[in-house]
């Protein structure tokens, strides 16, 4: 029997899913798809300047999970620079926090700020 999913905790969803090259033709071949899991460990630990053991503590995954989230993000944005395709931000396996959860002390601060745009919760497709 296969682990049981755990989906990733992220505080908000991206304000822009589209970045790349203006001139760039939108076909399949010319995109990379980053997930918003990998967006959010991107934002946390380049952005927010967090440890990977914070932001799997906010993500409430394993630390090893979040390295590895981390090193395909990088490597996704390496590709869209590098090779000049657009970066579209879309699906993964999620679920949008709330701010400060379960008397926990790992506080958003998107949330505070209320710089946050949260849609709908669970699985993002």
């Amino acid at each position: 029997m296969p682990r049981p999913l755990k989906l990733r905790k992220i505080c908000c969803l991206p304000e822009r899913k589209r970045f790349g090259p203006l001139d760039a033709e939108m076909h399949e071949k010319n995109y990379i798809k980053m997930t918003v899991d990998e967006y959010e460990t991107i934002r946390l630990i380049d952005l927010e300047g967090v440890t990977q053991e914070a932001c799997a503590k906010q993500m409430n995954v394993a630390r090893t999970t979040v390295q590895g989230i981390y090193e395909e993000a990088r490597k996704k944005l390496a590709e869209s620079l590098v090779y000049g395709k657009a970066l579209l931000i879309e699906g993964g396996e999620y679920r949008i926090c709330e701010g400060i959860e379960n008397g926990l002390d790992i506080d958003c601060r998107r949330h505070r700020s209320g710089r946050c745009f949260t849609g709908s919760m669970g699985r993002g497709d």
